[in-house]
């Protein structure tokens, strides 16, 4: 890496700290202000980044200077609106900066004191995990199938051509998969020119999710614990645990879809401002830019964001935090701690104008889900505008998101002719079947597949019992229409591998939660019941929307990982809850009067605990053993070398890749031909073909699916290299050139002279 690549990857380290002080929200009254801070920068970050690509893209400046400038422009402009807001916020001694970090640390040293240990434990667990996962992003070269295939040979397409302009191949998801992903690691490939940091962008998704679910929540009412619970929960799960050191895309989508489920939360208690809105419909567009199976999250989410601001509208005005709440909250965890944690200025500067939110109605309050009399409709002509309001907002939230995606849809449409891509793509992943029984089925493999266990009995009887059951209701439970590509059901998926593990625990722990809160949730939340029951029906009916629109494979289970982080805050205040009951029948079971609902409630605390257990060593077990990265055992990060590393995958293809790579090399060629199949790997011979200075080689497609990219001719190249079946290979070697076959991997040069 560079020395000016250094400073520029450092820019964002800049940026983002800056923007965090510029979008503080200045309400006293706003729920985890500093995590809503860091929700603020990181969309409007990634809102950054994404246009950025596509506005140097269009511009054919895909090129490091183009970049740093633009961040160099970026980074000016989050330090100046920090600096605007600190010089309003400041007190009229001490320095700004200064003084926000003492009293963070301070804000942060008292919450610590006062932790019970449970809480310490908690808290200890998953930030332990999260630096240990984050020493393994660092370490651990790029390793995942897919990024092999089409995830980082796009980047190297894109860097190679200087724009985002289709090319032709054979792997049609280089084009046609969404690009969002990706777009932020081309900013870290122009940076340092190579893929070292590549992980630390799923790393971040995945910290980014544990700050916002732990937000969510807050909004739903839970203390300190719940909120921790929340995090552990989700952070011990061996599929976040094994992404965030990996250069998948589900946790960067999981955590766009949690960003948008905290800021449309916060539309339930007050209007939303414009800036809300810019921010509500930038997460939107990065969700759909980076996985469109997460907009079956985003839809019912912005949904419920709907009802709460035609409710205020109704209303007659703006919502705000009654103090009613507090006492309702402190009733249930006690006087020692906060309902709401982080429910004020958390170790920053209060005063100053929030450059998201509006400003409340002075008098206007909410009523509150967990009882009380409603307050009264605002007048007919307040209701009308108010409800105006909402309609203009509802559009701007899609205006924004297209500008974020719809670059990217207008380029598959031009090429496809449909903004989802050619047939091919659209008949393979969705459903082709929506009927209830075919839904049903499909629903239960799902399910079955995302709660598998290591008991090969369990599996194999539910899964004889799920088919059996297709059967006599109809449908074939190997049916092409509800089922990935030629895959069976069942696949075991419990084993921590990145692309497949189930996640038994956590989702269980998720079901549980969204059963209570959909039908008693004021003994889950009392402060916030309806707002939980309306989210609870938003979790669950995002599950049913992914059961009834994608069909089963056996790599379904990452596709649900956005479900699954906005189910977590469900099972933390369940969790939560359970304990808190827990704990107030103690004097009753240290007087000798225990009941039989107290003894219920004992066991039910005990086998949550075990169940915890369970969760913090299946996260620990899997950066330990999991794969394709692991600390100890075969292919550790410590003791495999870098190439090794990886083609953990496919071992046996490290030398037949490196010998093809050496011979072409060594013929002096630099128009190479690539034969490929859809899901062969590529993107090593961007590493190996690459020039001593770093530029990339020219490599050529010699097949195409996009029917306006023809390929390359063969004989217009110096050397031609190929993976996967010899035949089609040999099918387009030029007459007279030498084909050299090695198992997976072949290369043909012309003859000599």
């Amino acid at each position: 890496m560079s020395a000016a690549g250094s400073l520029l990857v450092a820019a964002p380290l800049v940026a983002v700290p800056s923007l965090v002080v510029a979008l503080r929200p200045a309400r006293p009254d706003t729920v985890a202000p500093l995590r809503l801070a860091v929700v603020r920068a990181a969309v409007v970050t990634g809102a950054f980044a994404v246009l950025t690509v596509e506005l140097l893209g269009a511009l054919r400046l895909l090129t490091l200077p183009a970049f740093a400038v633009a961040w160099l422009a970026f980074v000016a402009v989050a330090v100046a609106a920090a600096g605007w807001r600190r010089r309003r916020t400041a007190a009229p001694t001490g320095s700004g900066a200064a003084r926000d970090l003492a009293a963070v640390r301070a804000r942060l040293a008292d919450r610590w004191r006062t932790a019970g240990r449970g809480e310490r434990l908690l808290a200890g667990t998953v930030g332990g995990l999260a630096l240990v996962e984050l020493l393994i992003a660092l370490l651990a070269e790029p390793n995942n199938f897919d990024s092999q295939t089409y995830h980082l040979p796009k980047v190297e397409h894109w860097v190679a051509q200087g724009s985002l302009d289709f090319w032709p191949t054979a792997i049609h998801r280089q084009v046609t998969i969404p690009p969002g992903a990706e777009y932020l690691l081309l900013h870290l490939r122009l940076f340092t020119g190579g893929d070292a940091l590549y992980n630390l962008v799923q790393w971040a998704a995945g910290v980014g999710c544990l700050l916002a679910v732990a937000r969510i929540a807050a909004q739903l009412g839970g203390g300190r614990r719940a909120q921790l619970l929340t995090a552990f929960v989700l952070g011990t799960t061996p599929m976040v645990a094994l992404q965030a050191t990996s250069t998948q895309t589900d946790l960067v989508c999981a955590a766009w879809v949690a960003c948008v489920a905290t800021l449309a939360l916060d539309g339930l208690r007050r209007r939303a401002g414009f800036g809300a809105l810019l921010l509500l419909g930038a997460a939107t567009g990065l969700t759909a830019v980076t996985k469109t199976s997460g907009l079956i999250g985003v839809g019912p989410l912005l949904l419920l964001w709907g009802i709460g601001q035609l409710r205020l509208a109704y209303l007659g005005g703006t919502g705000r935090v009654a103090d009613r709440d507090r006492r309702v909250g402190a009733r249930v965890d006690g006087p020692a701690r906060p309902a709401l944690v982080g429910a004020g200025r958390v170790g920053l500067p209060t005063g100053g104008t929030d450059p998201v939110a509006p400003a409340a109605t002075a008098g206007v309050t909410r009523p509150e889900a967990g009882g009380g009399a409603p307050e009264p409709p605002g007048p007919p002509g307040s209701r009308v505008g108010g409800t105006a309001r909402t309609v203009a907002g509802s559009v701007l939230v899609v205006l924004v998101a297209l500008l974020v995606v719809g670059p990217f849809l207008a380029r598959v449409q031009a090429e496809f002719g449909h903004p989802l891509g050619p047939p091919r793509l659209r008949e393979s992943i969705p459903m082709e079947r929506h009927d209830p029984p075919s839904v049903l089925v499909n629903a239960l493999r799902i399910g079955h597949t995302a709660l598998d266990t290591p008991l090969a009995p369990v599996r194999a009887g539910t899964a004889e019992a799920i088919m059996a059951g297709a059967r006599a209701i109809g449908v074939d439970p190997q049916d092409r229409a509800i089922t990935f590509g030629r895959e069976t059901f069942p696949v075991p998926s419990w084993y921590p591998d990145e692309d497949r593990v189930a996640f038994p625990l956590a989702g269980a722990l998720a079901l549980v939660g969204a059963a209570l809160a959909l039908a008693r949730p004021a003994r889950v939340s009392p402060a916030a019941a309806g707002a939980l029951r309306g989210y609870a029906t938003v979790v669950v009916a995002a599950v049913v929307l992914h059961t009834a629109m994608i069909k089963w494979q056996p790599w379904g289970n990452r596709l649900l990982l956005y479900a699954l982080v906005l189910a977590a805050p469900l099972a933390g205040l369940w969790l939560d809850s359970l304990f808190r009951r827990r704990l107030a029948s103690e004097p009753e079971s240290a007087s000798g009067s225990s009941s039989a609902p107290g003894r219920r409630r004992s066991v039910a605390a005990g086998l949550a605990v075990a169940l915890l257990a369970g969760s913090a060593l299946a996260g620990v077990l899997a950066l330990s053993y999991g794969f394709p990265r692991r600390l100890v055992g075969a292919g550790s990060v410590f003791t495999t070398s870098e190439w090794d590393t990886r083609f953990l995958r496919r071992p046996q293809w490290a030398d037949e890749f490196r010998a093809a790579a050496d011979a072409v090399r060594a013929s002096g060629a630099r128009r190479v031909g690539l034969v490929q199949q859809n899901d062969n790997w590529e993107y090593p011979w961007w590493l190996l073909l690459r020039d001593a200075d770093g530029r990339p080689p020219e490599l050529v497609a010699l097949q195409s699916v996009l029917p306006d990219r023809p390929p390359a001719d063969p004989d217009s190249t110096d050397a031609i290299v190929c993976t996967g079946t010899r035949k089609v290979c040999a099918d387009l070697v030029p007459a007279g050139w030498t084909l050299l076959w090695r198992g997976y991997v072949g290369y043909a040069l012309p003859p000599p002279g």
